[in-house]
Parts: structure tokens; sequence; C-alpha cells
């Protein structure tokens, strides 16, 4: 079963936003099995978009348009794609009753009129309840050709695909796709690739794809089957086989645990307190791990230390070191672990200095040079990266190595 994507909004046209809704969609549909060939992104234009809609109904079973369905003159999403299938228009007295609802719970008093155009749908369409916005989903089914008709903004659309279009989606294939994903950290996608190129080459069902993100792979493991339970013994082996050859490079087989909460994880387990101490991350380390619930059990402090007096002053880092081997050094780094350890009495400190650019760089230290080092107990690891980039690349390169720094840190003081 194929899918296509119509992205509608002049913006996404003009780069105004980033279309981050194809990505999710691209990626949900794979995850359920279909086959998607084409994308399209097309402006607020009635023409250009019954051409685009006529085109993807033509090669694809089922056509999936995002934005377009507002309130406003040039949101025409519905009513052309109305058009183009053959539907005629009525009011819809459940969706015009959900919008009075949703702005008599707003800061809003009144309603303005273009707010009813949303309440009208095409007569016989499926209609989707948005429970973050007032514009309705929509399922288009003509023949064996259907068109799923979602809200631009993506606080709105995500629920919506999860909670209705997701579980309409998996009732149209005779077979069950699950999935799990393998996280790895520390490894580079060529030489995850690498050990792993024999499974990749004999896969058939399971499937195995690899997805480089900043800093790690993720593996995809994905299987189809009658019912979950024969899916997931199909992967379980493959899975197991990956964190085999993968070994401590492997962080987590959780799809929705990402690095910081695998690292907070790995902290509570072992009852273990974190310190950070940062110069040129500026203090996004700390971010991360705070962006963790339950991360007050573990995390102590964070410093941003940006300056050489701060490190002095908070991180007692020597004023000689400094002046002997610069800001950023191994030495520095090690001292800024340290001293960061002291001053939280955290069983661990990470620390990061470095040149992150685009400015300061020198033939001896280059921009994208970082040295970071982790402090437990009486060891101290010092860590150097030359990293690529602009500024942003550099600083969040470094982020996924210090959080990747203290995890492997912890597993090797349980050995």
């Amino acid at each position: 079963m194929t899918v296509e994507v119509i992205s509608v909004g002049t913006e996404l046209l003009m780069g105004s936003i980033v279309n981050t809704n194809a990505q999710f969609l691209a990626e949900q549909c794979a995850l359920l099995g279909l086959s998607m060939y084409n994308q399209t992104v097309v402006g607020d234009n009635k023409e250009r978009l019954s051409d685009a809609i006529n085109t993807g109904l033509g090669r694809a079973d089922i056509v999936i348009l995002t934005g377009g369905l507002g309130p406003t003159e040039d949101d025409l999403t519905k009513e052309t794609c109305a058009q183009v299938m053959g539907f005629s228009l009525a009011e819809d007295s459940h969706t015009k009753d959900r919008i009075r609802e949703y702005f008599k719970n707003s800061i809003y008093k009144d309603i303005p009129d273009n707010n009813w155009k949303q309440a009208i749908v095409p007569e016989g369409a499926i209609v989707l309840d948005n429970d973050n916005g007032t514009a309705p989903g929509l399922i288009l089914e003509k023949g064996e050709k259907r068109a799923i008709l979602l809200p631009g903004p993506p606080n709105e659309l995500i629920p919506l695909f999860n909670g209705k279009v997701k579980p309409y989606l998996q009732k149209l294939r005779p077979e069950l796709i699950v999935s799990q994903m393998v996280k790895i950290c520390g490894v580079g996608e060529s030489q995850v690739e690498d050990r792993l190129l024999d499974l990749i080459d004999k896969q058939t069902n399971p499937t195995i794809a690899t997805y480089a993100k900043t800093g790690e792979v993720h593996v995809r493991v994905t299987a189809s089957a009658p019912t979950k339970e024969i899916a997931d013994k199909l992967i379980k082996p493959v899975v197991k086989e990956i964190k085999k050859r993968m070994g401590t490079a492997v962080y987590s087989t959780r799809e929705e645990e990402t690095l910081e909460m695998a690292v907070v994880r790995l902290l509570k387990k072992h009852e273990l307190t974190v310190a950070t101490a940062e110069s040129c991350t500026g203090g996004l380390v700390a971010g991360r791990i705070v962006n963790v619930p339950g991360s007050s059990e573990v995390f102590r402090e964070g410093f941003v230390t940006y300056s050489n007096k701060a490190k002095r002053r908070h991180l007692d880092v020597s004023k000689s070191t400094i002046k002997k081997y610069g800001a950023v050094s191994k030495e520095t780094a090690r001292e800024m672990a340290v001293g960061g350890a002291f001053a939280t009495d955290s069983d661990l400190c990470v620390a990061i200095t470095g040149l992150a650019g685009p400015d300061g760089g020198t033939e001896e230290k280059p921009v994208g040079l970082v040295y970071m080092a982790c402090c437990m107990g009486d060891k101290v690891t010092v860590e150097k990266y030359q990293f690529k980039g602009n500024r942003n690349k550099i600083r969040e390169q470094s982020v996924v190595k210090a959080l990747d720094l203290v995890r492997r840190t912890v597993l090797e003081s349980q050995e």
C-alpha cells in the first residue's frame, strides 16, 4: 500500500517554517509498513493544489494533506480536496458544537465568524475530533482511494495522527508492523553498518535500518506478522545480536528514551549524583539532564564557567594551569571536573572546555577542539575531540559526547 504526503502552505515554500510534519509522517508511515515514493509541497493556490491532489491520488492509495484547514480565506485544502474527489460540503453540527466549546474555555470572549468555516465538512467524510484546536481532521474515501486531511500545527497534527489516523491506517493492512529501536552512542554510522553488514544484507523479515543522529546512530528493527506476539519473537533475536555486537555502545532499546534519560536512569540505578562544569557548551549539558523528569534525584548542581576567572573562582582551576596550558586543554578540563565534584560533593562531575568558533581558533588549537573530563572518585577520564561544523553543531556534538562520557564512566565503575 502506497502513501503520499502533500504539505500545503506558502510559508513552507518560502522557508519561513521548517516542514517537520513531513518528517514525522514519513517516519510513522514507514513504521506502519506503508511505502512512500513521493512528497509534495504546494502553496496556498487552489489550481496548483488541485493538480497536486490529482497527481497524488493517481499514483498512491492514500494521500495525506497537512495544513490549509484553518478559518482564513487562504485555507483551501478541504474545499479543493472535496472538489477533486467529488464531495459536496455541508455543516457538521458536532464540529460546530466543539468549536463553540473550544472558545468557551479559551481567553477569547467572542467567536470570530470565519471560524464557523471549519464546521463545514465534505458530506460522508470521517470527521476526526481535534482536541488541540478548532479545525477537525478529515478522511475522504472514494473507491480504493483515500485522502486524509490534517491541521498544520504540529501540536495538533501529531496527537491527531497518533490517536485517530494511525489506528485507521493499521486496519487497512492485513498484517501488523512492529518495530524496536536500538540506540547507539560513541560509534559512527559507518562503523555500525560495518559491524552489522551481514545482518543487513540478509534481512527479509525483520528488516534493519540505520539512522544517523547528532553523535548517535539509531538502528530500527521492524517485523511484519499477524500478531504482535509473533512480531516480537522475530525481532527479539535480531536485537539481541545487535546488542552483542555493539556492546556498551548501546544505551537504550526503548523508542521514547533519549540519551539523557538513559543517563539519569543509570545514575538512579546505582544511586549516584552528578554535577556539570561547562564552558563552551554554556549549560547545555545541565539543561539536557534537568529536562528529564526525576533528575532532581541525581543532579546536584551545574556551573557555567565561561571566563577564566569563573573557572578559578567556582572550580578552583589553578591560575598557573590556565597560563601554562590555556583554558582549552586537557589539564584545565581535568581541574574543572575535579573542582566541580569537590564543590558539589557529587559522585561524578563532567566538565567541558573548547573552541566552538567561529573565531578564536589557531593552528595549534583550531575551532572545534574540545576537551572534556569526568571525575568519579579518584579517577579522572579526559577525552579530546576535534569536531567539525558551525558553532551550534560543535556544541551539540560536545553535549552528546559529555553525556555519553558520564554513562561510560558509570558502566566502567561497575565492572
